[in-house]
């Protein structure tokens, strides 16, 4: 019964001798709430992008704004699918055994936890990517970052992913039933082959690299910023520094925080032979910390704008007592604004173009 070569039992053993029970009122009250929060802020935020995308279609925040609605309309989808999943094995009771005979929901299931895990983390560290590539070099990014492009990376990231997540099947390994009974994933529970143990090291090493390309791009993108504010004079560019720099903070806390126990603990199970000393109530808490990085990513969006940081701004200073520093009028192009700036202080032609342009003047 344990057998993962047979796809239309495995997974069942693990019913057997499960050591896990979770209360099924709480159980269903969790899923249900997460998978209302996840829908609505996904979606929120998916109507907020839009317009912006509409707004700055022709400039250098549309590729941007293209990957982050890719990344909320992929965590909207993993709440959609994921969610109603969970729900519905709650609701028959969790008897996998009287509606998974052939085992292809548990494996739609597997297929869905891995794909909606890494998708994310591989978009997020795509958008790291491509902000640290839009701060340092805006000449590069300008003209080769276009919107075809950007199409064409989202395409090749989900790609990927699905190609992760297929790889047991098309090893004919059979995603398992969890021993909460709740979810399905690689084969936890007596891991003793090497295969199974490089798809659990597969999963978190991904993850981790992903984790850790976003860490260092954002690292540098605000490095950057920093420098460019400090040395440009110009007034214009320190709110969109600002803001630049807290959204970067929030996400990199949100990815780490969020999704740091779920990695180690695959990464544990698969380095540690036989019987892993992780509880499936830590595995399970664990998978709801990661959910709620899902939830969390589209009010980074969300709240992390200009009028809301500005009027935060405002409140902190007012309960402070102190005048702060006089934030001016927040342009509509953040990003576009503070590329200028990174332009003219980075780029080593800047002088002589300045120095230029009054010959080309006397030449008209």
């Amino acid at each position: 019964m344990n057998s993962s070569k047979s796809p239309g039992l495995a997974g069942f053993g693990v019913l057997k001798n499960t050591t896990c029970h979770t209360e099924k009122k709480i159980s269903v009250f969790f899923s249900i709430i997460f998978m209302t929060a996840g829908i609505l802020s996904n979606s929120l935020a998916i109507v907020i992008l839009m317009k912006a995308y509409q707004r700055f279609r022709q400039k250098s925040k549309a590729s941007f704004l293209l990957l982050a609605s890719g990344l909320v309309v992929t965590d909207l989808f993993g709440h959609l699918i994921n969610g109603a999943i969970a729900v519905f094995v709650y609701a028959s009771d969790k008897d996998w055994i009287r509606f998974n005979q052939s085992n292809i929901l548990c494996s739609v299931f597997g297929i869905c936890m891995v794909f909606f895990g890494l998708c994310p983390l591989f978009l997020g560290s795509v958008m790291a990517v491509e902000r640290c590539i839009g701060v340092t070099k805006p000449i590069f990014h300008s003209t080769k970052m276009t919107s075809r492009h950007v199409k064409m990376m989202l395409t090749m990231v989900c790609l990927f992913a699905v190609l992760i997540a297929l790889l047991p099947i098309l090893r004919f390994r059979a995603y398992q039933i969890q021993a909460s009974r709740t979810w399905c994933f690689y084969k936890t529970e007596h891991v003793e082959d090497w295969e199974d143990r490089f798809y659990l090291l597969l999963f978190s090493c991904l993850g981790f690299l992903a984790l850790a390309i976003s860490f260092l791009c954002n690292a540098v993108t605000g490095i950057t910023l920093l420098r460019v504010k400090f040395k440009s004079q110009q007034r214009q560019g320190r709110s969109h520094h600002f803001e630049m720099i807290i959204q970067l903070l929030a996400i990199m806390c949100v990815s780490c925080i969020c999704w740091s126990p779920f990695l180690v603990a695959m990464a544990r199970i698969g380095l540690r032979e036989g019987r892993s000393e992780d509880t499936c109530e830590t595995l399970l808490f664990a998978l709801r910390m990661a959910t709620w990085n899902q939830i969390l990513d589209p009010w980074v969006y969300i709240l992390l704008r200009k009028a809301v940081l500005r009027n935060l701004y405002k409140i902190t200073s007012g309960c402070c007592g102190g005048h702060g520093v006089n934030l001016h009028v927040w342009e509509l192009s953040s990003i576009k604004n503070s590329l200028k700036v990174a332009a003219i202080s980075e780029s080593p032609g800047s002088s002589k173009q300045i120095n230029l342009q009054p010959l080309s003047s006397m030449g008209k």
